[in-house]
């Protein structure tokens, strides 16, 4: 494999499948399917996934809610989506921890960065709910800041999209795809890859990101293999 410990970052709207709002379990299930497959060459994974299936802080801030309030709820819905996908892992009999960087310990151990380290070594998967456990950062920002504790080999985004274009390829027909592209070149053409913070803090500690199609079936292989997939960026 061409890499050996991965962080994989999941929106939480690649949970709701074709559905409105909520989880699909047909879509978890093929998640679950995919990580087994690279789990089983050796892989070490480690997961942080959103929570904008259930909840998102931003959202609720524009309708008048407390900004605090309403990403403290985006945390916990992180949490919901991390034990639904627990649950998937281990259905496929994939070794799973969920640690959390909010106490919720009935449900989730709290998040120890030796500790997520020696589950990777073993073979676990392991999954990091609750972000970063601060209001204002989002789950972007929580999945660069533990794979750089983890000493993660890359951090894979997986998107409904194939890529980084010059443009939104949903509205513009036009838009043509990078295979690479520096971290540099994401700035000034100002490319949405991550929010700023994310991208920023990715950039300083020399983390390549490669945005890759997680529906499309076989591809998570096909990047942990060294394919090109998707848009690496790197320095």
């Amino acid at each position: 494999m061409h890499y050996n410990r991965i962080l994989l970052k999941l929106s939480g709207e690649a949970l709701m499948g074709n559905r409105q709002y909520g989880i699909d379990p047909e879509r978890l299930k093929e998640y679950a399917e995919e990580i087994k497959e690279i789990t089983a060459l050796g892989v070490q994974v480690a997961i942080v996934i959103g929570g904008g299936n259930i909840f998102r802080g931003v959202a609720g801030a524009s309708r008048g809610m407390d900004r605090v309030q309403g990403d403290h709820m985006g945390m916990l819905a992180t949490v919901i989506n991390g034990l639904a996908l627990q649950s998937a892992l281990e259905d496929e009999d994939i070794p799973t921890r969920l640690q959390s960087a909010i106490k919720i310990n009935e449900v989730a151990e709290p998040f120890i960065r030796r500790k997520a380290i020696r589950h990777l070594e073993k073979g676990r998967v392991v999954i990091f709910g609750g972000g970063t456990g601060n209001p204002y950062f989002t789950t972007d920002s929580a999945a660069v800041l533990r794979a750089i504790e983890i000493q993660a080999d890359v951090i894979l985004k997986g998107t409904r999209v194939d890529g980084i274009y010059t443009s939104d390829p949903e509205k513009d027909t036009t838009a043509t795809k990078f295979d690479f592209i520096t971290f540099e070149d994401v700035l000034k053409k100002g490319l949405k890859v991550m929010d700023t913070t994310a991208f920023t803090l990715s950039q300083e500690n020399e983390l390549p990101i490669i945005v890759f199609d997680m529906n499309t079936k076989g591809n998570l292989m096909k990047v942990v293999s060294g394919e090109t997939i998707g848009t690496k960026v790197n320095l």
